[in-house]
C-alpha cells in the first residue's frame, strides 16, 4: 500500500525531485548490499512486483541491483508456463465406454462381417445404447475385414498433388498468442507460405491458400 501511495504522489512531484529521490534510493540500496546477504530472500509478492514492472517497462532491468536481471526474466517465463498450464487444465472429457458395450460392438462386427460402423451404430440406438459412430468404428473388430491401402502408401502415390497446412502457436512476452500458418507441399516438403496473424479467420485462411497455390497448381 505504501508503494502504491508513493506512485500516486509521484505524479505531483517535479522531475528534478524524482530524479534526486531515485539517486538517494539507489545509493541506499548499494549501502545495504555491502551489509546484507548477497542472495536476499524474496517473497512471492516481491517477485510478482518485479515481473509486473518488467512487463510494463522492460528497461527497468538496468536499475535492478539486488537480483540478477536474468532472474526476473526467468520468473516471467515460469509465470507464463504456470498461467498456460492453468488455462490448459483438464475440465473433464468424454465418459468412458463400459466394457460390456465395447464387447458388444466387437461381437456384432464379428457376427456381421458386412456391417459397417453406421449399421452397427443404428442397431445400438435401437437397443437404447447411445454412443457415437466414431466410438463404434474404434471398437469394431479389425481382423478379417480385408486389407486396404495404408495412409503411408496413399501419401507416397499422391505426394506430388497434395498440400498440407498447419497452425503453430507462438506466445509473446505479454501472454498473448500469435498464430503462424504454414503451407507446404508433401513432395520434397517444399515450404510455400508462412504468415502470422493474431486473429485468424476463415476469410484470412482462404486468402492465404489462394495466394499460395495458383489456379493451375492447386493441390488436392
Amino acid at each position: 500500500m505504501r508503494l502504491l501511495l508513493h506512485i500516486l504522489v509521484s505524479r505531483f512531484k517535479t522531475r528534478a525531485r524524482l530524479e534526486a529521490e531515485i539517486i538517494v534510493l539507489r545509493h541506499q540500496v548499494n549501502v545495504l548490499r555491502r551489509r546484507l546477504d548477497p542472495k536476499p530472500k524474496l517473497t512471492v509478492a516481491d517477485r510478482l512486483l518485479f515481473v509486473w514492472l518488467y512487463r510494463l517497462f522492460p528497461s527497468v532491468l538496468a536499475a535492478i541491483a539486488i537480483v540478477q536481471p536474468e532472474a526476473i526474466i526467468r520468473w516471467h517465463r515460469t509465470g507464463f508456463r504456470l498461467y498456460w498450464r492453468w488455462k490448459s487444465r483438464s475440465r473433464g472429457g468424454r465418459p468412458r465406454i463400459p466394457l460390456e458395450i465395447r464387447r458388444l460392438i466387437r461381437d456384432m462386427s464379428l457376427a456381421n462381417r458386412l456391417w459397417g460402423a453406421p449399421r452397427i451404430h443404428g442397431e445400438l440406438l435401437k437397443l437404447g445404447i447411445e454412443v457415437a459412430q466414431s466410438t463404434v468404428a474404434k471398437y469394431m473388430a479389425k481382423c478379417g475385414r480385408g486389407r486396404s491401402q495404408t495412409w503411408k502408401t496413399f501419401l507416397h502415390n499422391h505426394a506430388a498433388g497434395i498440400g498440407a497446412m498447419d497452425f503453430l502457436i507462438v506466445p509473446t512476452v505479454g501472454f498473448k498468442l500469435l498464430f503462424v500458418l504454414v503451407i507446404l507441399r508433401h513432395e520434397r516438403r517444399r515450404l510455400i507460405s508462412l504468415n502470422v496473424t493474431a486473429n485468424p479467420t476463415a476469410e484470412w485462411i482462404a486468402h492465404q491458400i489462394t495466394d499460395a497455390f495458383p489456379w493451375n497448381e492447386a493441390p488436392d
